[in-house]
């Protein structure tokens, strides 16, 4: 519970406001930057996409696509 090395998220912010879902993404970055811990956040929202280094697209349950952005 502390520090985990991965956290699963599934649409963390499926129900906020978009400031809202900004705040919980810099809140998970900053996080990320000081306990190196790994985010995987499932989303439907590419503006909660962009916000992330890697993405993994999935077509009926299979990989379709695979992309590592560069970090800001």
């Amino acid at each position: 519970m502390n520090e985990p090395a991965l956290v699963l998220a599934d649409e963390p912010t499926g129900n906020l406001d978009r400031e809202s879902a900004e705040n919980v993404m810099e809140l998970l970055a900053r996080i990320n930057r000081e306990t190196s811990t790994c985010f995987l956040i499932s989303t439907h929202d590419e503006n909660i996409a962009a916000h992330c280094s890697r993405h993994i697209k999935l077509l009926d349950g299979s990989v379709e696509q695979s992309t590592e952005l560069p970090r800001a």
